[in-house]
């Protein structure tokens, strides 16, 4: 994985404890929610400038069903609805951490934290006391931050407000589809251009990473979710800002034997699906945020740079 993309958790323990098997939700509100008309689309690359162990491509046809999806990731304001009806404990609050890009540690926090020593990981921080309330660790607060998204989610915790809402998580398949938003083979949900006529539509790093941002997107974390200007489908900020949980397993080479209609990944796994990049994101050490990028994480992980949003079925 790229220096950008999230870390995985270390504690070997943690295992998944929520059901896993796929069903089909066609009860639960579309409020906030687009109506994707089904159809065919190419999903994958063949290009060269990703990352060919991500098991980006083949490009290949895929049928999907129509479906509704979120217009913007899920919320710190949301979630807090969620936690407030039923009590939910994320899984960085049972565990007492989470991990925290260093860039946006004081001096106090730096030195109380444990910096990861993987190559390539070294910008992040296992920080006490970080969780989706307190993104930076005990002291911080997303008060002036009720409609970032929330983060510090892991794919547990994604499920877990996604059953509650009455929706579920996306497979890779319906979010690509989705990104896309009705362009063939581009890399961004707007085309081929990263910032078309000089104008930023998403965000992710500038300048040089891990060091220096000039926040020329106007963001150094977080954007708010309604950021930037919506895709085709009306659709805000799928690729940047937060990684987004998929429901399939990770495979790297699961496109080769991929179902042809609405594919639901591998039948077991290790990592589930993460799509879209983050606000870490740079050229120089990871490009996934893209429409055809794939990453993945362990069911149990998360950190400052991982988010979620929904879907539900047509009835």
């Amino acid at each position: 994985m790229g220096a950008c993309c999230a870390p995985s958790s270390p504690e070997g323990s943690r295992h998944e404890t929520l059901p896993t098997r796929f069903s089909r939700i066609t009860s639960g509100s579309s409020e906030g929610m687009r109506l994707i008309s089904g159809g065919v689309f190419s999903m994958g690359t063949n290009a060269t400038y990703g990352f060919a162990a991500d098991g980006e491509g083949p490009a290949h046809d895929v049928a999907v069903n129509a479906f509704y999806i979120d217009t913007n990731c899920v919320t710190n304001e949301s979630f807090n609805l969620f936690v407030n009806a039923t009590g939910y404990k994320t899984d960085s609050e049972k565990y007492g951490w989470s991990f925290v890009f260093f860039g946006h540690l004081n001096s106090k926090q730096l030195d109380a934290g444990v910096r990861l020593v993987v190559q390539g990981s070294e910008w992040w921080y296992r920080i006490e006391g970080a969780s989706w309330r307190h993104p930076e660790g005990a002291g911080t607060n997303i008060k002036q931050r009720w409609l970032h998204p929330v983060t510090h989610i892991s794919w547990n915790d994604a499920q877990a407000y996604a059953t509650w809402a009455g929706k579920r998580l996306p497979t890779e398949a319906e979010w690509e589809y989705a990104a896309r938003g009705g362009l063939v083979q581009k890399r961004f949900p707007w085309g081929d251009e990263l910032e078309p006529e000089g104008t930023h539509r998403m965000n992710v790093w500038q300048g040089d990473f891990p060091n220096h941002n000039t926040n020329a997107d106007g963001f150094y974390g977080t954007a708010p979710a309604k950021s930037y200007k919506a895709n085709a489908y009306g659709l805000y900020q799928m690729t940047g800002n937060v990684w987004e949980w998929c429901w399939d397993w990770f495979e790297s080479g699961y496109y080769l034997k991929s179902s042809k209609e609405n594919p639901l990944g591998p039948d077991t796994g290790t990592r589930r699906c993460m799509r879209g990049g983050s606000y870490l994101c740079h050229s120089s050490y990871c490009n996934r945020y893209r429409t055809d990028a794939r990453s993945s994480n362990t069911p149990d992980s998360a950190a400052s740079n991982i988010g979620f949003r929904c879907v539900r079925d047509v009835a």
